[in-house]
């Protein structure tokens, strides 16, 4: 079984091979962008067939010579919410999807692709239908975009198309997504240097570390994609927990788990070991405050998958850190 996955290289394509390959799945063609070289070390993890770069294999699929898969898991994307380049956005998110969504369905088969929470914008209502969403910026436009095209289609579709939207996603080789990687991901290695945390102070009325985002383990979203791969049904799935939780239960895990302490918060705030830092001047307007999925939809097409807590994914993923950077140093 041959299964294509984009964005092999990066955060949640590299744990889709690694699900693949605990299948016994090792025939995966693997595509990705190594501009930043040091991607490498995620597929370095992975048992893959063949690796193409993205432009080079989009412009095979448009020859008719690309490799034909099962399936495909089109992780690949720009998620840098801060990205002010549309045109780039345009291309690399909603472009390039489109076509990669015409090929499977000439072929006939499964596609599997990264949406995002933040297509609902400001919303407090989190149901996948057009009414609750409005895109802040640009990423998640470009997300919101391709959705649309689903939904056009929905009724003439030749094979199975589900667009998961992912909250807000944490878990191991995440490395280099810079300043875009995870709130657990960037306490870890304050923690290790400085021996406190840092979160935003509040904001649209919520307290210090009060904003509430519904945060979910890459393990469980990539449980989630790979029970679409078989699953025979198409539509648009929110991919989150269903629990909004406050940052602050991240940094006080985050502090508990490295401290082998249990700290209140109130404990930690008054210790210095959390510390609220001023908001930003450039996320101010362009801020999702509070975000939980609706998982109707998700547990109506058969997905059974149980999320973990907060407390229970970033322990783990504390614990997984430790091991793979225990000098707190990039490697």
């Amino acid at each position: 079984m041959t299964i294509l996955v984009t964005g092999a290289a990066g955060f949640i394509g590299c744990n889709n091979v690694l699900a693949l390959n605990r299948q016994g799945i090792t025939d995966v063609v693997a595509v990705d962008n190594l501009a930043k070289a040091e991607k490498f070390l995620n597929l370095a993890k992975c048992r893959i067939s063949d690796y193409f770069d993205k432009v080079d294999f989009i412009e095979r699929v448009r020859k008719g010579t690309a490799p034909v898969p099962e399936a495909i898991f089109h992780q690949g994307a720009c998620s840098d919410t801060m990205q002010t380049d549309g045109r780039y956005m345009m291309q690399n998110n909603y472009r390039y999807t489109l076509e990669l969504f015409e090929w499977a369905q000439e072929l006939r088969i499964p596609f599997i692709y990264a949406s995002s929470a933040a297509t609902y914008g400001a919303s407090s209502t989190f149901v996948e239908a057009i009414e609750n969403e409005g895109p802040l910026n640009v990423y998640g436009y470009s997300k919101y975009l391709f959705d649309q095209v689903l939904r056009s289609r929905m009724s003439g579709l030749k094979a199975p198309v589900v667009g998961l939207r992912y909250f807000n996603v944490y878990g191991p080789h995440e490395q280099h997504k810079g300043r875009m990687a995870s709130v657990a991901f960037h306490q870890y290695f304050q923690f290790k240097k400085e021996g406190r945390v840092k979160l935003f102070e509040g904001c649209q009325g919520y307290a210090n570390g009060a904003q509430m985002r519904d945060f979910v383990y890459v393990d469980d979203v990539v449980d989630v994609a790979m029970h679409f791969m078989t699953a025979g049904v198409s539509g648009i799935f929110n991919c989150g927990t269903g629990r909004a939780q406050p940052f602050n239960d991240v940094a006080l895990t985050v502090v508990n788990s490295l401290s082998g302490k249990k700290h209140t918060l109130e404990e930690a705030v008054a210790e210095g070991l959390i510390e609220y830092i001023t908001f930003p001047e450039a996320l101010k307007g362009k801020y999702q405050s509070f975000t939980q999925a609706d998982l109707t939809k998700l547990r109506e097409a058969g997905c059974d998958v149980s999320f973990k807590t907060v407390q229970e994914g970033t322990s783990k993923y504390m614990q997984y850190l430790s091991n793979a950077y225990p000098t707190g140093e990039l490697l």
